[in-house]
């Protein structure tokens, strides 16, 4: 007998016990959707993970106070480390060689923006910012321009809009030139973000930047503490400059040379790393639980195809008169094992992976399809129909034919 008749046989034994064999995918369409979907939503959210942290610049690394994420209660030492200060921030970009570009920024505020009649909601943020921020960080002008290194110096009263605070402000006019007010303090509108879009869940267009000395005069303490946006001339030299800074930066808050940093410098494969062992560990928890409905399965495949052998043992009696080897039986009942383990394989990959996309619909991130996990579901779906359809097979091969014959 050779496959395709072996594959019409199985189709129509499918289609003869249809109540049952539909139960039998069930368990296996299961399994397999519960590997699929686990993983096509974690290979989803770490798509995200890798534009947004491609959004933060290539070249662009952080250096801040504490560390970015923590887990726990704050150590001692660390919360009493010196502030990162904007001193600090004008000796290291004098003495740094390698770094294009260091920036401050510091949240000052969450209000509203004010222009005549027409108010924002009381939760934007006021950024006060260097002229290279925006390079820094990935963001891109739509209209206007952004701070330039005299604003800074100078302290001028200028502003520069997320689009969304613009849209609100002004819906029917342009924004530049025009004068708002934050906390009671005017300021002039030099330019429009482009959107950007949000980053783990953070909204990073509802802000407005302003020139950071001009906020220390509003806001006071222009020794508080700051973060730097350093910024290298290329991927090739971002661990150099790393290193520079990290020196300069010991050097000038005296940290001794058998002192640990009392400063964290931070990159994009540093924020990436954690998220990155996160998903693993959802991955392996997804496929560990659809291992188990899959073994599951494979308990219901064996039985179903057990009481298959029994209803047909005179079919099996009959073709053995006829000239059928115990190879051809056994083949046969393999082949409807894995026709059975492979369609429901199929129909739980299809469903896991329209599953595991629903996150990427409901907030706008790229979809994602694991092709590699789906060419694994399909090997595995093929090993368990092996596995646990071999008994049936071996048992249906070895039923005497006189004995098989006799059976009601």
């Amino acid at each position: 007998m050779n496959l395709t008749e072996s594959l019409r046989m199985a189709w129509e034994t499918f289609r003869g016990n249809k109540l049952r064999s539909l139960l039998t995918l069930l368990g296996m369409v299961i399994g397999v959707f519960s590997v699929i979907a686990a993983v096509t939503a974690v290979s989803v959210i770490d798509v995200y993970f890798q534009d947004a942290f491609s959004g933060l610049g290539a070249n662009t690394f952080y250096v801040q106070k504490t560390p970015a994420i923590q887990m726990g209660w704050e150590d001692p030492s660390i919360r009493n480390r010196p502030n990162l200060t904007y001193a600090d921030m004008l000796e290291l970009r004098r003495r740094s060689r390698l770094a294009a570009s260091i920036s401050p920024d510091e949240w000052f505020d969450q209000t509203a923006v004010r222009y005549g009649a027409v108010e924002t909601n009381p939760d934007v943020g006021i950024r006060g910012v260097g002229a290279d921020w925006a390079v820094n960080n990935g963001y891109e002008v739509e209209e206007g321009r952004f701070l330039v290194e005299d604003d800074v110096r100078y302290s001028r009263p200028f502003v520069v809009l997320g689009a969304p605070v613009a849209a609100r402000l002004f819906p029917n006019e342009h924004a530049l030139g025009k004068e708002v007010s934050i906390d009671g303090h005017r300021y002039r509108v030099v330019g429009v973000m482009a959107e950007k879009g949000s980053f783990l869940g953070e909204d990073t267009d509802n802000y407005v930047w302003a020139p950071i000395t001009r906020l220390f005069a509003v806001y006071g303490d222009p020794d508080r503490n700051i973060s730097y946006d350093v910024r290298a001339a290329n991927p090739a030299l971002l661990q150099a400059t790393v290193d520079e800074v990290t020196g300069i930066l010991r050097a000038i808050r005296r940290v001794r040379p058998e002192e640990e940093n009392n400063f964290e410098v931070i990159t994009n494969d540093a924020l990436s790393g954690p998220f990155a062992a996160f998903t693993g560990f959802l991955t392996m928890g997804g496929a560990g639980i659809g291992l188990i409905a899959l073994l599951a399965a494979g308990v219901g495949i064996m039985n179903i195809m057990l009481v298959s052998v029994t209803e047909r043992t005179r079919e099996i009696g009959i073709r053995k008169a006829l000239g059928a080897t115990r190879r051809a039986i056994l083949a046969q009942f393999l082949v409807e094992a894995i026709f059975l383990c492979q369609l429901g394989g199929l129909v739980g990959i299809l469903l896991g992976v329209l599953g595991g996309n629903v996150m990427a619909l409901a907030f706008g991130i790229s979809p994602a399809f694991p092709w590699g996990w789906a060419v694994g579901g399909v090997l595995g779906v093929t090993v368990i129909a092996l596995v646990f359809g071999v008994y049936p097979a071996y048992k249906a091969a070895r039923l005497n034919p006189i004995e098989a014959l006799r059976y009601e």
